[in-house]
């Protein structure tokens, strides 16, 4: 009898142990860059350069020495201010279905798959006729990205400047949960109506030089749940559903005692 006691209680404790091991994280589940060494030095060859796409808002603005001779070629609109005074103000360009914007005296002009310096090079050539030395400011108004998942404030943030990171993406979103899945993190990015997928691993150093480390605009990260996140889930998912029968086992009965 003794023995059979010790068995049971040896074979209890291994369930314990099982389950406390099963439930505890690992390290290569949470660590960013694992397989960099301490003082390594990685130099990425990935360069990348964002380019503008069908419904992109682009704020361009054109100057010269003679602030005068400039004017022809901003697009602007005159919205009443405070008292009886006309306030003109720059409006945005938006690239449409064909990959144009509608630019004033010069019409038409191709923007779809150029970057903004390949677009100040373009403007520069056709305003050539008119302008000397004319200077381009261009900044792209639309640039936001898209964090969802297991991630602490998931949403869509605007980027201020011209480039930024999946890392910097996600620091926005205050990092990844303790429970998101660092190895195969999605970026989903649309080219004009097709969508892209593709997967991305930041528990590598090999991360850097993925197609998606620099994010785009309107790209979506999404980060999926570990097994932990799932299995947990499945676990309330089913108390919650015993509570209920519970619950409802409970009040029938007592329904049919009061009737008695």
């Amino acid at each position: 009898m003794n023995t059979i006691k010790t068995n049971r209680s040896k074979f209890s404790l291994l369930i314990f142990l099982g389950i406390l091991v099963a439930s505890c994280g690992s390290k290569k589940d949470i660590v960013y860059f694992q397989d960099a060494s301490d003082y390594e030095t990685i130099v990425s060859d990935n360069t990348h350069t964002n380019t503008f796409k069908v419904d992109d808002v682009i704020g361009i603005n054109v100057s010269t020495l003679d602030p005068m001779a400039s004017i022809p070629f901003n697009l602007m609109s005159t919205a009443r201010g405070e008292g009886s005074f006309n306030q003109p103000q720059q409006l945005d360009y938006i690239v449409d279905k064909n990959g144009d914007i509608d630019f004033p005296v010069l019409g038409t002009v191709k923007v779809l798959g150029l970057t903004p310096e390949e677009t100040k090079e373009v403007l520069k050539e056709k305003l050539e006729p008119y302008l000397k030395d004319p200077i381009i400011n261009l900044r792209l108004r639309n640039f936001t990205v898209t964090i969802l998942g297991e991630v602490n404030r998931p949403g869509t943030y605007q980027v201020n400047g011209e480039q930024i990171t999946v890392l910097e993406a996600i620091g926005l979103a205050s990092d990844l949960g303790i429970k998101g899945k660092r190895d195969n993190v999605l970026v989903i990015r649309d080219f004009n109506g097709t969508k892209v997928y593709t997967r991305i691993d930041l528990t590598s150093k090999a991360a850097l030089n993925s197609p998606v480390y620099y994010l785009t605009q309107n790209d979506v990260v999404y980060v999926e749940p570990n097994k932990s996140a799932v299995t947990q889930s499945t676990l309330d998912n089913r108390a919650g559903l015993a509570i209920s029968i519970a619950s409802l086992l409970i009040t029938t009965t007592v329904i049919l005692l009061t009737r008695n």
